[in-house]
């Protein structure tokens, strides 16, 4: 048995995580700050759900809290640290900077320095597919240079990476991030589309579809995501040997550190995903066709080769066979 901190455990992929680790026979220690970005009674049922364990424990607690992070790690010897916790949303750091700096900058800096502190064995931290930016190259590789963030939300996560590797690189940390494409599912987080589609079609309300549905997203279940998670932390990361200064490797490093795509390397045109949906709630949708909003990618498409090279694993659910799970989640947990 392992003893995991994962922080954002009352968040959408943290909740499932833990729910897989425990599964496992590993203890897990939950934390989050339960805050309102999103509904928190949603929150406070994945955590309810948890609680049945006997190997789940669970603290509130912001990362941004030096002092409440530096006790949890000197009361708890973690073997691993999965970092999930954060400001999620691009378009919500459009209009509120100073809560992605609190919690992925100040917040990720305590996780780092618990870490260091403590010597856990690894660290795997969420990053996101919004760190390609402006890129234009497909699919998108971890090998190629990500320098052009078009969110904050994007920026923090950047940011995230090159401290992570700031760590590995200084103390020796092994550090392993994340970059997870459009993630779906039951339990799913209520900002999304495929949860604010749900809903407005139930309820013979229009949706907004920005780019005028010509957006294309890889959308990727959760259970993938929970199962590359599970299965990059069993793969602590080593110094490539081939690594050089003179054509630095993005993706890798002297350091024991390294970046993987998690995503389902097939994207979907976002009509073709309206229709999923419409065909799962048989119903149709009123659209109300929108431009791109700021901070918005056309396209996002992940490049897996190293992840199905390291660690034997592609993510494949159908958007077909994904949607309908979380609509018959969604009418079950609303009584619909």
């Amino acid at each position: 048995m392992m003893k995991i901190l994962v922080t954002g455990a009352a968040g959408f992929i943290g909740f499932h995580l833990s729910q897989k680790l425990l599964a496992k026979a590993n203890e897990v220690i939950g934390l989050d700050n339960l805050n309102d970005y999103y509904d928190v009674s949603l929150k406070e049922a994945r955590l309810a759900s948890l609680k049945q364990h006997k190997d789940f424990s669970f603290y509130q607690l912001d990362l941004a809290d030096k002092e409440g992070i530096e006790k949890l790690f000197k009361d708890h010897r973690f073997d691993m640290v999965v970092n999930l916790a954060a400001q999620a949303g691009v378009r919500y750091s459009i209009k509120n900077p100073h809560a992605y700096i609190s919690s992925n900058i100040v917040g990720f800096t305590n996780i780092l320095e618990g870490c260091r502190h403590s010597q856990v064995k690894h660290l795997v931290f969420a990053s996101s597919s919004s760190v390609y930016g402006a890129n234009t190259k497909i699919p998108f590789s971890v090998h190629d240079n990500v320098d052009h963030p078009i969110s904050l939300y994007a920026a923090s996560k950047k940011s995230n990476e090159l401290m992570a590797h700031t760590y590995s690189h200084l103390y020796n940390l092994p550090t392993t991030g994340l970059r997870f494409f459009t993630v779906y599912g039951p339990w799913g987080r209520p900002d999304m589309a495929l949860f604010l589609f749900t809903k407005a079609i139930l309820s013979g309300e229009p949706i907004n579809v920005f780019n005028h549905g010509k957006m294309r997203r890889d959308f990727t279940y959760i259970d993938d995501i929970v199962e590359g998670v599970v299965r990059v932390m069993d793969k602590i990361p080593e110094s490539n040997s081939n690594w050089s200064g003179e054509n630095p490797d993005p993706g890798s490093s002297k350091a024991p550190y390294k970046i993987y795509n998690i995503g389902n390397n097939n994207p979907v045109e976002l009509l073709k995903f309206i229709e999923v949906i419409e065909s799962c709630l048989g119903m149709k949708a009123q659209k109300n066709m929108l431009p791109m909003q700021p901070g918005d990618v056309p396209i996002n498409y992940a490049d897996v080769n190293d992840l199905m090279q390291d660690v034997d694993f592609k993510p494949n659910t159908p958007i077909e066979v994904g949607v309908k799970q979380f609509i018959d989640w969604y009418r079950d947990y609303y009584k619909i």
